[in-house]
């Protein structure tokens, strides 16, 4: 069952991850530590926090690997003071942190901005545990340093790391950059990227990115250039949404879903609705140098849009929309997202890559951060 949980969990399959939860009690298996790690782990990437705490709460036996899965929850989650909570209680319940609970605190401090809480925590890894940081704790700190806009602070981190550093950290560094428009530190990260890792698609994307929004496309299109004589290619964007125990694959620009006529005709509501409200499409994700008009046209076919039109049309009222993404969430994406919250009146769950996004009432639990 553990296995089934964790299948459960990487789909963000919440209907089977409940069935197979309806299962185990059915049964009446014997709740094990790694049975209820499994559970909670799955709500969590699921995105159902709640009930995942609920499972926690729940264990009668509580090891490092339990605690830590349920810090790393609340951090996936992006709250990041209720992860430093359960830090402080497990410590205080003596169960001794491992080095994933301080990648999951860390994490934690990261997505809420809490750049001097994460760096004490990093600090007592070796001081107070006895626990050397590995290359991701270090990525952590470049992450937590360059989502607070202080570039130089994470650049120096990589600098005085005791290993090489990895594609992981500049990859960090990189992001932070295409969030504060440094072209120069861009550039370097991108890359240190390419040097370690000469088909990683994503270095080029974001440092095309960050030329393209700097409006400088002779640039970006080299950077494209240089993708296509390298072949490398661009992993398409795919969304995921479950309903009813079947799961809908939607990638951008996808029109071969059987129901493709009436999502469409509800991306046309959608679009109508929302203009209304006031919006315009943010096109800087858009790479290439076209018509404002049809960047509209290329960020309004991304597939978790699609994903959320069929969401909107197939669901009951009232039923939250659930939504799993292979990539970030673009700008233009999350505000339209937002919106859609508000005049639908539908609570929308985003887990992309990096964390969950809690969409209600036109807000974002993230807060933009």
């Amino acid at each position: 069952m553990v296995s089934v949980l964790s299948a459960c969990a990487h789909l963000g399959a919440l209907d089977h991850g409940r069935w197979a939860h309806a299962y185990i009690e059915r049964n009446k298996m014997k709740m094990t530590v790694p049975l209820g790690t499994a559970l909670l782990n799955m709500y969590a990437k699921c995105g159902n926090m709640d009930k995942a705490m609920e499972v926690f709460w729940a264990m009668k036996e509580k090891n490092v690997y339990a605690w830590s899965s349920a810090i790393g929850g609340q951090a996936l989650h992006g709250d990041g003071e209720k992860c430093l909570e359960l830090f402080s209680l497990m410590k205080q319940e003596g169960v001794q942190p491992n080095e994933v609970t301080f990648l999951s605190v860390l994490h934690g401090c990261s997505v809420v901005g809490l750049v001097e809480e994460g760096h004490k925590h990093f600090e007592s890894m070796s001081k107070v545990y006895r626990l050397e940081p590995q290359l991701e704790h270090y990525g952590c700190m470049v992450d937590l340093y360059g989502r607070a806009g202080r570039l130089e602070d994470a650049l120096d981190v990589i600098h005085n790391m005791p290993m090489k550093p990895h594609a992981g950290a500049w990859g960090a560094l990189l992001n932070a950059c295409r969030m504060y428009k440094n072209k120069e530190l861009g550039e370097l990260a991108s890359r240190k990227i390419v040097e370690l890792e000469g088909r990683n698609h994503g270095s080029y994307v974001q440092l095309s990115n960050i030329y393209a929004e700097s409006k400088d496309w002779n640039r970006a299109t080299n950077v494209r250039e240089i993708m296509k004589a390298r072949d490398v290619r661009k992993i398409p964007g795919c969304s995921v949404i479950e309903v009813d125990g079947v799961v809908h694959e939607f990638f951008v620009g996808d029109n071969s879903h059987q129901r493709y006529n009436e999502i469409e005709i509800m991306l046309k509501e959608i679009s109508n609705r929302l203009e209304l409200a006031g919006y315009t499409a943010n096109t800087s994700p858009v790479l290439f140098d076209i018509e404002e008009e049809e960047k509209e046209d290329a960020v309004g076919k991304h597939s978790e849009k699609i994903a959320i039109a069929f969401g909107l049309l197939i669901l009951k009222e009232g039923v939250p929309i659930r939504i799993v993404k292979n990539l970030r969430v673009c700008l233009d994406c999350h505000d339209v997202t937002k919106m859609i919250s508000k005049v639908f009146n539908r609570e929308i769950i985003v887990r992309d890559r990096n964390r969950f996004h809690h969409f209600k009432d036109g807000e974002c639990s993230c807060k933009g951060y």
